[in-house]
């Protein structure tokens, strides 16, 4: 059972998926303790903390981790060089599962990605237990799988992995609202409309994971009815179904160019996401709200 007031860390907590995880975990009435690199840059939000230092430091994570329920793990230098996101996402984050465990927290969540999943042209649909990308895929989806593979061999821990796929939400460092924005507006366009677009809003994203981070969404023998004691389980998150007309194609229409549509093959299928919804979880935010929001802020820019 979760307590009134469960003591949950969010290490990387000014993101954008640890600001949002903040803001969901103080509507369930969390203390958090706010991990971040910088002073000054946590959320300033009440009920929220700020820890400044380096989560991949033993001491570090102990003194912050004394005391608390549960750990919400976000950070990947996604872009950085592969020894870099080597060290902070495999390394930094089994350095914090370690010692959550040892000091005996309750709750280990962290923030993957369904990008570990093999979506070739012609995989299908993807369930949790879909199969994952050999090495050698790319920096980030082999870095996101070595550290899925850490946290797994942290026994003792109860884990839970949060894959979702694209994800969309205003704030500077939103990928897919402002970073990708730039680059199709440099000219990367090209995309097949027919290919599947996997998103999810980050709020929603950031629903999940206070749940479990909480304790509302409780252990079961089952991962299909909750997540599991001692163990590591996968869940994925997603939004509607979407397509890359809706995606680029909302984008180039905000930003007054024309994409490049083109017929190579590419995935068409779907995450599932009957496991989170088991869980009691589903998305609130539509494709048409994500996308009114995206081309919002992308013509208030302009």
């Amino acid at each position: 059972m979760a307590t009134s007031s469960p003591v949950v860390v969010v290490t990387g907590a000014n993101g954008l998926v640890g600001t949002a995880v903040c803001r969901a975990l103080v509507e369930r009435s969390a203390q958090v303790r706010a991990v971040v690199r910088r002073a000054g840059s946590a959320p300033e939000l009440d009920g929220v903390t700020e820890h400044v230092g380096d989560f991949a430091d033993e001491g570090v994570a102990r003194a912050v981790l004394q005391g608390a329920d549960a750990v919400v793990t976000t950070v990947h230098p996604m872009g950085s060089p592969r020894e870099v996101q080597h060290r902070v996402g495999v390394e930094g984050t089994s350095v914090v599962a370690r010692v959550a465990r040892d000091i005996g927290v309750a709750r280990l969540v962290h923030v993957s990605t369904s990008g570990v999943y093999d979506r070739s042209a012609g995989a299908g649909d993807v369930a949790e237990d879909g199969a994952l990308l050999p090495e050698g895929s790319g920096d980030y989806s082999d870095t996101k799988s070595a550290a899925d593979a850490a946290l797994a061999q942290v026994g003792g821990l109860t884990t839970v992995l949060v894959r979702p796929p694209a994800i969309t939400g205003a704030g500077d460092t939103s990928v897919w609202n402002n970073l990708r924005p730039q680059e199709i507006r440099k000219g990367e366009r090209q995309a097949n409309p027919a290919q599947t677009w996997a998103w999810v809003h980050v709020d929603d994203l950031a629903a999940l994971i206070a749940d479990v981070a909480t304790g509302a969404i409780a252990t079961a023998d089952d991962p299909e009815r909750g997540r599991v004691a001692g163990r590591t389980t996968p869940v994925i998150v997603a939004g509607e179904p979407a397509t890359s007309r809706d995606y680029p194609g909302t984008v180039a229409e905000a930003l007054g160019v024309a994409p490049e549509w083109t017929d190579e093959p590419a995935w068409t299928g779907q995450l599932l996401t009957d496991r989170a919804r088991r869980w009691g979880w589903a998305p609130r935010v539509s494709l048409a709200q994500a996308m009114e929001e995206l081309r919002r802020g992308l013509t208030t820019r302009t």
